[in-house]
């Protein structure tokens, strides 16, 4: 009768440490070809905003008008893609906006977004060739930050923060620290907008402040690296002045505007 001869201590070690080591060699290999497929999607589709937000707040609620009506007025101001996580809410808000402008819109989306009850690994209605189903949150990150970055002087790109949670703020702070580092935007600045309607990151502003009077921010330092917008015409006139839009491109705009209808369904 064959026997199976149990494994030391020291063996079991070894074995759980060799399975280990694999594990964590295919998800880096996996995640390496991950953050090229999302290099390769902005390749393809070219850089533009990087839309932040809220997965929770659906069609009825009033920031996500807002995000619809920004997310189209600024594809057209910029004339450049539309970049999210492709999720639901805000992120879908500002990806109905620019379709319906009729400008590209991309994303990198995960299969269950916060609020979410059912994972899936496609989008409702964005084309398959447009967006990116991401398993590693990292490869994600990757590629809406590299969304925006500026290769060119003649690059319209910008992140914007809209209300939203946990999520929403992981990735404003680490684009902040980014920023901060000269990590992105050294040598081309990258416009970062933080949309604060109905005075929603008032209490977080306010906290900035505090870590100012503790010490642990420098004076200005945070306000210096972004901008803090009450309504989408100061995003709008904050864009068109940093990127010295022409008069040209500005009386276009506000024809685009008048032909502005309801929003895509």
């Amino acid at each position: 009768m064959l026997r199976f001869q149990s494994l030391r201590p020291a063996q079991e070690e070894l074995c759980f440490a060799s399975v280990s080591s694999l594990t964590l060699m295919r998800d880096r290999a996996q995640m390496r070809k991950e953050i090229e497929q999302c290099y390769e999607l902005i390749h393809r589709l070219g850089r533009g905003v990087v839309y932040l937000g809220s997965s929770r707040m659906g069609p009825d609620h009033p920031h996500y008008l807002q995000s619809f009506e920004l997310g189209g007025e600024i594809a057209r101001l910029l004339d450049c893609t539309t970049w999210s996580g492709a999720g639901p809410g805000l992120m879908d808000a500002v990806t109905k906006g620019a379709m319906q402008a009729g400008k590209p819109v991309g994303g990198f989306k995960v299969g269950k977004e916060a609020g979410e009850w059912t994972a899936s690994n496609f989008h409702p209605y964005l084309p398959l060739e447009t967006y990116l189903t991401c398993r590693f949150f990292s490869a994600r990150k990757h590629g809406l930050i590299d969304c925006a970055v500026r290769n060119d002087s003649c690059d319209r790109t910008a992140v914007v923060a809209l209300p939203g949670g946990v999520g929403t703020l992981d990735e404003m702070f680490e684009i902040l620290a980014l920023i901060q580092l000269e990590r992105i935007g050294s040598e081309l600045p990258v416009p970062f907008l933080v949309m604060n309607y109905d005075s929603f990151y008032k209490k977080l502003l306010d906290f900035l402040g505090d870590c100012e009077d503790w010490g642990t921010v420098a004076k200005d330092e945070v306000a210096s690296l972004w901008k803090i917008c009450d309504s989408n015409s100061e995003a709008l006139s904050y864009l068109a002045e940093f990127y010295d839009l022409s008069s040209i491109d500005k009386r276009v705009h506000e024809v685009n505007l008048k032909s502005t209808h309801g929003i895509v369904s």
